[in-house]
């Protein structure tokens, strides 16, 4: 799943991050190194920022000033080897209306050229405790249903780095103790994992580095 790294290159760099909504700054000269490997959490305050530097780690968004690198290479959202490398949730995933969720998740293998979309499907279904309802469509599943789609469409395609906010949100104590497991495995397979996390647990557990998004 994951290509080793033989430099010592970090699998995320934020240099200097500014940005800024018109009065408001959000982010004045962040910066910190993710290894590759690892699993960082950003917490902190709601409002700190936090969400908008992740979405300039995926290119959802951009810094006015700054330079955020993923494995030595900037940021760069049209690229297809980013688009390769990264998975990200953030909230609900766009679904087609008439797919069903395991119909969905095959889609998402297939494009991402997974060797057996169906069962990629059907294991990631099954570990997101969502098998029952692999037939239905996403616009009936409920609300926490619909996250744990969305982390299932990140987890059922090759990655190097996974990027998720918040998580844990919508997700019971069996959901949350399965997404501490998913996320452990993910390091050990040699994927980076990048969090944004109010749940102290989960961080406590999976998180090799804290970066207190209060201090920026």
């Amino acid at each position: 799943m994951h290509t080793p790294d033989l430099h010592g290159v970090p699998a995320v760099s934020i240099r200097n991050a500014h940005r800024r909504f018109g009065d408001v700054t959000v982010l004045a000269g962040v910066g910190f190194d993710v290894a590759v490997g690892r699993c960082c959490a950003v917490v902190g305050a709601n409002g700190a920022g936090k969400s908008t530097l992740l979405r300039c780690v995926v290119g959802a968004d951009r810094l006015d000033d700054g330079a955020i690198e993923i494995d030595g290479t900037s940021v760069d959202e049209t690229s297809p080897a980013f688009r390769r490398n990264v998975a990200a949730v953030f909230g609900e995933v766009p679904t087609f209306a008439h797919l069903t969720a395991h119909e969905h998740l095959q889609l998402v293998a297939t494009g991402h050229e997974v060797p057996d979309p169906f069962e990629a499907a059907t294991q990631v279904l099954a570990d997101v405790g969502l098998l029952p309802v692999a037939d239905q469509l996403p616009v009936t599943l409920s609300s926490g249903q619909r996250h744990r789609l969305a982390l299932a469409s990140a987890f059922v395609r090759p990655r190097r780095l996974l990027v998720l906010d918040e998580p844990e949100q919508h997700l019971d104590e069996a959901g949350r103790t399965w997404l501490a497991s998913a996320l452990i495995d993910e390091k050990h397979s040699g994927g980076t994992v990048l969090i944004v996390s109010h749940d102290g647990v989960l961080v406590d557990t999976v998180a090799d580095q804290v970066v207190e998004a209060d201090s920026w």
